[in-house]
Order: structure tokens, then sequence, then C-alpha cells
């Protein structure tokens, strides 16, 4: 087992894949031990690794998301925002902020959402009298909200990690993400009464009304989402496949800015992205078994308890480790890796496994901004031609901010449980 430890090790430095590193380390031990009989079991694990009704999510959200933002609605959203709330002082940052919270609500995914929103956000708002800087980093803070507000990707694959409903994973989501905004809306205001920021011209109710209107029919995708699953019409995968049918119906004829000849690229897309998280999906459940197999959560599980019998110190403990993590792997990787580790832990400290996954998901997101492998500051930097450490510099209160929220998330467990419990 030390063996294959060191490989992984090795391999994790040398930059390669984490799907391979997975793969590979099992490999790896299984010659290391001489065990030969397992090998033979390691094609039908990386089988049932796939074999999750839950996982047909992913590629039918990731198409819901693809087809409303072929089809025009992330204009919509920032015009809408501006509408309502250009006219504060400081309002392009708020309208940045709360655009992103309306289309966390399509993509679920922060890496995606920084991209898009960087492309869009930072210009207008450096031509409004925002420094780049600041532009940036407040673009790449709100994108923490796409793996956040439902549907999540990330929600996904831990409720097939875990075993816990994904539905209830997607409600209970939603006061979080609303919570996470309005904070970073708060440092934002506190930031405003420093510096003389823009504002625009307050723009007339029926401007206003007009707006709304126009953006109705892309805010149906998350409507159908929440409300289906909350009534238990459909379950989270059946609403992915509505909500696909939906965005393919709003973009071809409501907005009607969504052409079928863009169709097979967005397939293409949505084919290539899913490849990627079912392999690592596959390798990571070969992996789990290897450690299953030495015991090594049950090791974890006698260390953790011998170190404290308290929620408070476990959770504590959890997430400064996942924070620690989270600096040096990316987020859905290290979430396929230490579910299943984490999970025997979870009755022994009497933590719900919703709760419990509200708390994973937020701090490994948070990961995405931390130096030195967030992906999301490399992606806003590149985009926007912010260096590295000018941009960490605006992010930190929007960082410690992060920190505080997910601590009352953690020790509020009411935050993320009071929406599934109305089910």
């Amino acid at each position: 087992m030390t063996i294959a430890l060191i490989c992984f090790a090795v391999l994790l430095l040398l930059g390669v894949p984490i799907a391979y590193v997975l793969g590979m380390t099992t490999v790896i031990y299984i010659f290391a031990t001489d065990n030969m009989g397992l090998l033979l079991t390691v094609p039908q694990r990386l089988y049932s690794g796939m074999e999750n009704y839950g996982l047909l999510a992913i590629p039918l959200f990731m198409l819901a998301g693809e087809l409303m933002n072929s089809g025009g609605i992330t204009k919509r959203l920032v015009n809408v925002a501006k509408q309502f709330f250009g006219h504060y002082l400081g309002g392009l940052a708020y309208v940045n902020v709360i655009a992103n919270m309306m289309l966390a609500a399509i993509i679920g995914s922060a890496t995606a959402q920084i991209a898009m929103m960087s492309r869009t956000m930072v210009p207008e708002m450096e031509k409004s009298g925002y420094s780049k800087e600041f532009s940036t980093a407040i673009t790449a803070a709100a994108g923490l909200l796409g793996p956040i507000i439902p549907p999540s990707m990330m929600f996904i694959i831990y409720g097939v990690s875990s075993g816990a409903s994904i539905g209830e994973m997607f409600v209970a989501g939603v006061i979080p993400g609303i919570l996470l905004g309005f904070s970073f809306m708060v440092i934002i205001a506190i930031i405003g009464m420093k510096q003389q920021w823009p504002k625009q011209e307050r723009t007339s109710m029926k401007e206003k009304l007009d707006s709304f209107i126009k953006v109705i029919p892309a805010l149906l995708v998350p409507v159908i989402i929440i409300v289906g699953i909350l009534s238990g019409v459909f379950t989270a995968t059946e609403s992915a496949a509505i909500a696909s049918v939906v965005a393919l119906v709003v973009g071809l004829f409501v907005y009607r800015e969504l052409k079928l000849s863009e169709l097979p690229s967005i397939f293409a897309s949505m084919v290539i992205t899913t490849s990627v998280i079912t392999v690592l999906i596959a390798m990571a459940n070969i992996f789990g078994w290897m450690l299953s197999f030495e015991q090594v959560p049950q090791q974890i599980a006698a260390w953790m308890v011998s170190l404290s019998d308290s929620p408070i110190v476990f959770l504590l403990l959890v997430n400064i480790f996942l924070l620690f993590v989270g600096m040096f792997m990316d987020g859905i990787a290290a979430l396929v890796i230490l579910v299943p580790i984490f999970m025997p832990l979870l009755p022994a400290y009497n933590v719900d496994p919703i709760h419990f996954g509200i708390i994973i998901c937020i701090n490994l997101t948070i990961g995405i901004l931390t130096p030195p492998v967030g992906s999301g500051l490399f992606i806003a930097s590149s985009i926007t031609k912010v260096s590295i450490g000018s941009l960490v510099k605006s992010l930190w209160p929007f960082l410690i901010v992060s920190i505080i929220v997910l601590l009352l998330l953690t020790y509020i467990p009411a935050l993320s449980l009071w929406i599934p419990s109305l089910k």
C-alpha cells in the first residue's frame, strides 16, 4: 500500500491527469501486492462505477445549459439585472453577482460560468470606471455560485458517490447559494463606501417590466427543476431531461437565437465533457475499491474518533482538511476520491449526509479560487489579462466571506436542511 501511495503522490506532482493517476495507482497496487486475482475484477468495477441512473443527469443538465447559452440567455439575464440594480452606487458590481446567481441556475459549473462572465462583465465594468482587477475578482468570486445553486454537477456526483438523494441536494443548495450571493453584495457595499464607484441612470418601470417579461422564459428552467423536485412530480434526472426540452423550445421558438446548425457542436461539447467526468468516476471507483480492500476508510474513521467524539471538532477538522486539499486538487476529483472515505464516519458523529454534502461541495468549490492550483484563477486571469498576484489580492475579501459562510452552513444545519424537510 505504501508503494501505491508514493506512486499516487509522484504522479500527481508530475501533472498526470487525475483519472489516469487513480487507475495507474490501483494497477501498481495490484502488482506490488502480487494479488493478481483482483486484476480480473477491475473491468467489472470500472463498469459498476458508471452504472448509476443518477449520472444521466450530468449530460442532460449540461445540454440544457448549452442550449440556453446559445439561445441568448446570458445577455438577457445581465440586462434584467442592470435594469433593476444598475442605478445603485456600484450597480454593475451588484449586477455581476445577481446575473451569476441566475446563470448558476442554468449552468451548474463554476469554471464555465467564470469563463463566460469574464468575457461579458469585465469589459462592461471596465468601461464604466471599475478597475480591471476588482472586476475580474468579483466575476471569479461570483462564479462560485455555479456549483451551489441547483442544478449542480458537484451535487450530482456527490449524490452518486454517497447514495444521498440528488433531488434533496439540489433543493438544499438554494439557501446556501442565496446566502453566499448576499454576502458578496455586502462586501461590495463595504468596498463601495470607500470608493466613488459609478452608477447608471435609473430606468423607468416600463423598461424594467419589459426586461423582466423577456427573461421569464429563461427562468422557466430552474423553476421547473426546483418545483418539480419539491412537488415529487419527477426526480432530479427526469428534471434534467425536461429542462433540456424546455431550453430547446425556448431557444428555437421563443428567443429564436438558437440555430439548428449549432446543435451538432453543442452535442459534441456535451459528449466530450461528460466522457471526461465519466472516466474520472470509473477510475475513482476502482481506487476507492483498493482503499476499501486495505480498510483505509475504517482506519481513518478510527483515527478521527480517537481524536474527538464531538461533531463540532470533527466538522472543523474536515473543513480544514478540505480547504487544504482544494488548494492542490480539482474539486470534482477530490470529491470522487474523498466521499467514500468520509461517508462511514457520518453515523458516528450523527451528521446528516445532505448537510455534509453541502459542506464538502462548497468547501471544494472555494478551492478553484485558491492558489497554487485554482483553475478559476487561471481562467479569469487568462481571459482578462490580470496577473494572478493582483487577482488574488483583490479576491481576499470574497474568499474570507466565503469561508465565513461555509462555517455558518457547517454549524447551522437548518440552513441546508430546511427546504429538503418541506418535501
